[in-house]
């Protein structure tokens, strides 16, 4: 594995240090992958890949960025819980599973 395309955020330092750019691209990369599996009739390349993604740091990372960057931030989801400081953030990060 290729440790320099492993992104994680430390919890002591959090949100405000995570390298945004490398996130984005990472995303970015995942995602052309599924489309091409896609397009080549590869449904359970699409799958894994998308499990990928979904289980990934990265794509935690950027869903999280873009619900507490949008309009409606203040609106709490299902939980009820608006993730409004750092430290909220990075711990939506770890808490974000699939089940539970």
């Amino acid at each position: 594995m290729n440790t320099d395309l492993s992104v994680c955020a430390p919890s002591a330092q959090g949100w405000a240090v995570i390298n945004w750019s490398q996130i984005q691209r990472q995303v970015k990369k995942l995602q052309a992958r599924i489309v091409k599996a896609t397009r080549e009739g590869r449904y359970g390349k699409v799958k894994a890949l998308q499990w990928l993604l979904t289980h990934s740091f990265s794509g935690k990372a950027l869903a999280i960025k873009r619900v507490t960057e949008n309009r409606g931030k203040n609106t709490p989801g299902v939980d009820k819980v608006i993730w409004s400081t750092s430290k909220a953030k990075t711990n939506a990060i770890a808490s974000l599973q699939r089940r539970g």
